[in-house]
């Protein structure tokens, strides 16, 4: 065992209306979701889970750390994020070694990142 963590396994979100958030990352991420249930809605994405939960929530949510969903082209998919309803947070910029990350707010107020990474791979 390498310590204590054994990696990121959950991003959560917060969203005012369930099923709305459910259709649109459905979309996002292309496929449905493998746990749903009115209290919690769970995506199985690449290994990683990416929850919604019902909320009030507030209409813009503020950075209080951003999980950056890895993706082959960071510009490809920031640009679908927004034709499918996101609004620009950080535009997509090259954050050095070939890193590049950008951020959108999805229609619920969360701060939704992508990452394209080519020096990650993952661990066992």
């Amino acid at each position: 065992m390498s310590g204590f963590f054994l990696g990121l396994r959950t991003a959560k979100y917060s969203v005012v209306d369930l099923a709305k958030a459910k259709a649109w990352y459905a979309e996002v991420v292309g496929h449905a979701p493998y746990f749903d249930e009115p209290f919690y809605v769970g995506f199985n994405v690449g290994g990683y889970e990416l929850g919604l939960v019902p909320d009030g929530g507030a209409p813009l949510r503020a950075e209080a750390g951003v999980a950056y969903w890895g993706v082959t082209d960071a510009e490809a998919a920031y640009a679908r994020l927004i034709l499918l309803g996101a609004t620009p947070q950080d535009p997509v910029q090259d954050v050095g070694g070939g890193i590049k990350a950008g951020a959108v707010h999805d229609p619920f107020g969360n701060i939704f990142g992508v990452i394209e990474n080519p020096h990650f791979t993952l661990d066992s």
